[in-house]
C-alpha cells in the first residue's frame, strides 16, 4: 500500500506526457502530410524528418524523464512495494536489487566471469580476433548500406524507385541485434546485472541518431566523402572521452591520432575517383558532423557505463538495443513508417534480402563492437574502425581497378606506422611504470 499513490501518479504522468507528445506529432504530420514533395525532395527536407523522429523519441523519453524526477524527489524507492510497477521502476532507475533485469542466473564470481570472457589469454591474439570480426562485419554492412541508399530498385514489371526511409533501416538493424542478444542472455549464464536501465537510453539515443545521420548523408554526399569524414573520427572520440569520462591522454596518443587522420586523408584523396561524385552540400556536411559527434559520444558513454557498473558486452548490447527498438518503433508507428516500408518491400522483393543481410552484418558487428570497447576502450575501437574505412576504399580499388596514387601509398604507411608507434609507446610506458613501481617496492 505504501506505493499505491505513487503508482497512480506515475501512471498519470506517463499517460499525460504521451498524450501531449502524440498530439503534437499529429499536428506536425497534418501540416506536412500535404507537402509530400517537400518531404521527399530538396536539400533540407531531412530537417523535417529529423524533427518528426525526435518527437517520436520524446514519446518514450519524456515520460521516462518525468517518472525519474518524481521517483528521485518523492523517495518512491524507499517505500516497500512488491507490485509489478514497483519492481519495474526499481530495475530501471536503481539497477540491481534482488536480481537484475538482464541477468539470467545467480551471480557468477568475478574470477570465473573474467576467465570466461578472456578465454583468449594472449592480448595480441584477442586484438586480432576483434579486429577481424569488426572488419568482416562492417565492411559487408557498408557495402549493403551504400547499395540500399543509392541504388534504384526495379521490380518484375519495370517499376523503379529509391528507398528513402533511413529510420526503418535503423530499426531493422536494432531489432535483430536485440533478438540475438536476448536469446544469448537466456541460453548462456551471465553475471548479475546491476546497471540502471535508464543509463542505456543515452547511448541508445545517440546511436540511432548517428546511424540515421549516416544513412541520410548518403543522399547528399558521395560514399568516398562520407568515408573521408569517418576517417578523422578518432579525434572527436578523444575529445568526448575527456568530456564524458574525464579521461586524460598521453602526448603520444594525440600525436598518433593526428597522424592516423592525416594518413587516412592522404589515402582517401589518393585512391578515389571524384569524376562521378555527387556535389557535397551543406546538408551533407551537417549530417556527417552530426554523425561524428553522436557516434563519438556513444562509444565513450558505453565505455563509461562498462567501467562503472561492469555489465557484460551482451548485457550492454541487449540494453542499448532494447531502447533503440522502443524509440525507433514508436517514431515509425507515429509516422506510418512501417506501412510505407512494408509496401516498398512487397513492391520490390529484393529489398527484403538486402534488409536481412544488412541486419545480420549489423548484429554481428555489434557483438564485436561491445566486446572490443569493453576489452580495449573507445579509442582502440575507433582506430580499428578507422582502418576499416581505408580497407573499404582499398577493396573498391581492387574490385573496380581504381588507381592508387603516391599520396595513397604514403597514407597507408603513415596509418600503419602510427598504429605501430602507438602500440610501442603504450607498451613502453607500461614497462616504465612497472619498473618504477618495482623500484619503489625495493626501497620500501
Amino acid at each position: 500500500m505504501g506505493n499505491y499513490v505513487g503508482n497512480i501518479i506515475i501512471c498519470v504522468l506517463v499517460v499525460l506526457s504521451i498524450g501531449v507528445i502524440y498530439g503534437t506529432t499529429q499536428i506536425v504530420k497534418s501540416l506536412t502530410e500535404n507537402q509530400h514533395e517537400l518531404l521527399n525532395s530538396g536539400s533540407y527536407n531531412w530537417i523535417i524528418r529529423l524533427s518528426l523522429n525526435l518527437l517520436g523519441y520524446t514519446t518514450i523519453l519524456l515520460p521516462g524523464y518525468l517518472v525519474y524526477k518524481y521517483v528521485r524527489h518523492s523517495k518512491y524507492l524507499q517505500r516497500a512495494g512488491t507490485g509489478v510497477m514497483s519492481k519495474l521502476v526499481h530495475r530501471c532507475i536503481s539497477g540491481g536489487g534482488e536480481s537484475g533485469l538482464l541477468d539470467t542466473t545467480d551471480y557468477i564470481p568475478a574470477s570465473k566471469a573474467s576467465q570466461e570472457q578472456r578465454f583468449i589469454k594472449n592480448e595480441t591474439f584477442l586484438l586480432l580476433y576483434c579486429f577481424s570480426g569488426l572488419q568482416i562485419s562492417y565492411l559487408t554492412w557498408g557495402y549493403f548500406q551504400e547499395k540500399i541508399m543509392t541504388q534504384e530498385y526495379v521490380n518484375s514489371i519495370g517499376e523503379k524507385e529509391h528507398f528513402k526511409d533511413s529510420q526503418f533501416l535503423v530499426f531493422v538493424n536494432r531489432i535483430l541485434a536485440f533478438t540475438i542478444s536476448g536469446l544469448y542472455l537466456i541460453i548462456r549464464k551471465q553475471p548479475r546485472h546491476i546497471t540502471p536501465l535508464y543509463k542505456y537510453s543515452y547511448c541508445s539515443l545517440s546511436n540511432i541518431l548517428s546511424s540515421w545521420c549516416q544513412y541520410e548523408a548518403l543522399k547528399f554526399v558521395s560514399f568516398p566523402t562520407q568515408v573521408l569524414a569517418k576517417a578523422s573520427k578518432i579525434i572527436p572520440v578523444m575529445i568526448m572521452g575527456k568530456l564524458v569520462s574525464r579521461k586524460t591522454y598521453e602526448y603520444y596518443e594525440y600525436v598518433t591520432a593526428s597522424l592516423i587522420s592525416l594518413g587516412m586523408t592522404l589515402f582517401m584523396l589518393g585512391s578515389t575517383e571524384t569524376v562521378n561524385d555527387k556535389v557535397t552540400t551543406i546538408s551533407g556536411v551537417i549530417l556527417l558532423a552530426g554523425y561524428m559527434v553522436l557516434d563519438s559520444f556513444t562509444s565513450n558513454w558505453q565505455e563509461a557505463v562498462s567501467k562503472e557498473y561492469g555489465p557484460t558486452s551482451i548485457q550492454m548490447m541487449c540494453g542499448v538495443n532494447l531502447f533503440s527498438c522502443l524509440l525507433t518503433a514508436t517514431s515509425l508507428l507515429q509516422q506510418s513508417g512501417f506501412t510505407h516500408s512494408l509496401y516498398f518491400l512487397i513492391k520490390f522483393p529484393s529489398f527484403l534480402i538486402d534488409c536481412l543481410l544488412i541486419s545480420i552484418c549489423s548484429a554481428t558487428g555489434q557483438l564485436f563492437l561491445f566486446y572490443t570497447i569493453a576489452q580495449f576502450g573507445a579509442v582502440t575501437f575507433s582506430i580499428i574502425m578507422t582502418i576499416r574505412q581505408g580497407l573499404a576504399i582499398l577493396l573498391s580499388c581492387l574490385i573496380y581497378q581504381h588507381q592508387i596514387t603516391i599520396f595513397g601509398i604514403i597514407g597507408i604507411f603513415i596509418v600503419f606506422g602510427s598504429i605501430f608507434l602507438r602500440n610501442y609507446c603504450r607498451n613502453r610506458l607500461r614497462a616504465l611504470k612497472k619498473h618504477r613501481a618495482e623500484n619503489i617496492n625495493i626501497k620500501d
